[in-house]
């Protein structure tokens, strides 16, 4: 067997927020497990693994179609959208990520963050851990003006080392932190490296 190719030197490190950063995922599985009780269906490990990293319309039609929901996706995103709101309001950080993100501040080490949701979600997420989101250099909404292309594209991986990181990094001295495989895929895609943390429910 081949050994395991080594990190190389790494100057960037870019984190993916929801499941690495912000202890979030379980909340949105309470509040979708809400709605389908509804219905008497199981929103099971099975059925989230199939949008991570999908936009809100996206991971409704997922939702609707394999659990065959008699509902249209927009009222399954109003009513999800409206119960996250307190719920979010009290999501907290990852065990010991912030002592990892303030021992990189301190070395002055560039950092990013990218969020797979627009400025108000993250407001909301973000809204008890200011502080921690300040040591970040560089923080990219997927509603960013200048992302042309969510994931499989790696625009919002490629726009976050454009955009106020200095110096500029090359390639794979980029490490990104990932909790969802198709994530790792892009950034792999992108020539940088990547760590993979996985989601712990869905194992």
């Amino acid at each position: 067997m081949a050994p395991m190719p080594l990190l190389q030197p790494v100057t960037h490190p870019l984190f993916y927020m929801n499941g690495l950063l912000l202890d979030i995922e379980w909340l949105y599985s309470v509040e979708f497990q809400e709605i389908c009780d509804h219905y008497e269906k199981q929103y099971t490990r099975h059925v989230k693994s199939l949008f991570m990293d999908t936009k809100a319309l996206g991971v409704a039609l997922i939702i609707i179609y394999v659990l065959q929901l008699p509902m249209p996706k927009e009222e399954l995103v109003e009513e999800s959208q409206m119960k996250l709101k307190e719920v979010l309001l009290t999501a907290a950080l990852m065990p010991a990520v912030e002592k990892l993100i303030y021992h990189r501040q301190k070395y002055h080490m560039p950092l990013a963050v990218v969020i797979s949701s627009g400025f108000a979600s993250f407001e909301m997420k973000a809204s008890r851990h200011k502080k921690f989101f300040s040591w970040f250099d560089c923080i990219i909404l997927v509603d960013d003006p200048k992302m042309r292309n969510g994931k499989p594209d790696p625009d919002i991986f490629l726009l976050a080392y454009a955009r106020g990181l200095s110096p500029p990094p090359v390639g794979r001295m980029c490490l990104i932190f990932e909790d969802a495989h198709n994530g790792a895929e892009v950034a792999l895609a992108a020539r940088m490296q990547v760590v993979m943390v996985p989601d712990r429910n869905l194992h």
